[in-house]
């Protein structure tokens, strides 16, 4: 039952069983204040518009916005706009691609604006420098090395790292590791085999500072108890509101056809970063718990990323990714996947404790 349906049956039993006037008088109030209901404006939402989860909602028709042709820079200027504002247009590769429209559009729509692919250039102005470098530092090597490919092999490991210097340079700036090689393809640099104080071109967006992921439970933040976050499996979207003001937009893989995120209503019930995760073929294929798993150690190449947020629903959650440039293309085991720059975001964005609406 909608928002509105409730108020409506709840002032039907106030106004036409008030015992201090007639039936008639009571429908001609409930009639005045109903249109006054009706008339008020609808909270901003994200695009497509939709349902309440308890209805279960039918996929809406997509948004139909074209954009303009804009060259391979402003394209990059205009997805860090985005992304340096939460709302998340994909890997950065210098494409207007779905993920960037969707943002686009998004972003437009939560400020009350045009929903159109023209861009004002005040977003422009927000990135007066497309490009900056990036120089390999010693300490980066602490986060790459060998990774074995099988599980058992994984789980006898300390930690799963980066498998290159490129890997780390690409997921630090939110870009195809494609993406990278391209602007740096005139420079005397071979990206495969980076090495310390090797100077790469790198779009200007704010980085993804892995060293500053520490290993650790999230805390409940009283600030944003209010906030719920919408998972809009058509779409493949992922939307945080507050007092139906949309805050946030993330690309996402939600689930697969064989295994989808379940719909729902749910609760963000523990939060970690640099988390272990418990592979088990029998609870990712069949959501059956077995003994025949493998405990796999923290690190940017772990299944799930960087964090784990768990649901009130066994085995599900939402979480990062091993592989960012699959996320909303490639299926998931049920869960919620995001890109790592996106889940270390996330994290600070939401709270334990928060609703969590899947449709």
């Amino acid at each position: 039952m909608t928002f509105r349906r409730r108020l409506f049956y709840f002032a039907c039993l106030a106004l036409a069983f008030d015992p201090g006037g007639s039936i008639a008088s009571g429908q001609q109030r409930l009639q005045q204040w109903w249109q006054k209901v009706w008339s008020s404006p609808a909270p901003v939402r994200a695009v497509p518009l939709r349902t309440p989860a308890e209805e279960a909602p039918r996929a809406m028709p997509k948004v139909a916005v074209a954009l303009p042709n804009y060259d391979e820079e402003t394209a990059t200027r205009l997805q860090i706009f985005l992304d340096n504002n939460d709302f998340g247009p994909g890997k950065i590769d210098g494409k207007m691609g779905e993920f960037f429209r969707k943002a686009l559009i998004s972003f437009k729509h939560a400020r009350a604006q045009r929903e159109t692919g023209v861009i004002d250039q005040w977003m422009l102005d927000q990135v007066p420098q497309t490009f900056t470098t990036y120089v390999i530092k010693g300490d980066d090597l602490a986060y790459v090395g060998e990774l074995p490919s099988d599980h058992p092999s994984q789980a006898k490991l300390k930690f799963l790292p980066y498998t290159s210097l490129l890997e780390f340079v690409a997921e630090r700036f939110h870009s195809a590791e494609d993406y990278i090689r391209k602007l740096n393809k005139d420079r005397d640099l071979d990206c495969d085999h980076l090495e310390v104080g090797d100077e790469l071109k790198v779009p200007n967006v704010l980085p993804f500072e892995i060293e500053k992921i520490i290993e650790q439970k999230i805390a409940p933040n009283p600030k944003f108890a209010a906030r719920k976050i919408y998972i809009d499996t058509p779409e493949r979207l992922l939307e945080v509101f507050e007092n139906n003001q949309l805050v946030c937009v993330f690309p996402i893989t939600p689930g697969s056809t064989a295994l989808p995120a379940p719909v729902g209503t749910w609760k963000i019930q523990g939060a970690t970063t640099w988390p272990w995760f418990r592979y088990d073929e029998g609870m990712l294929n069949y959501g059956v718990r077995t003994e025949n798993y493998f405990n796999l150690p923290p690190g940017p190449n772990n299944l799930v990323g960087v964090l784990w947020m768990s649901l009130n629903k066994p085995g599900i959650g939402i979480h990062g990714t091993n592989n960012p440039e699959t996320i909303g293309r490639a299926a998931s085991h049920g869960c919620i996947r995001l890109a790592n720059w996106d889940a270390a975001r996330i994290k600070d964005l939401v709270s334990v404790g928060n609703t969590v609406i899947i449709f």
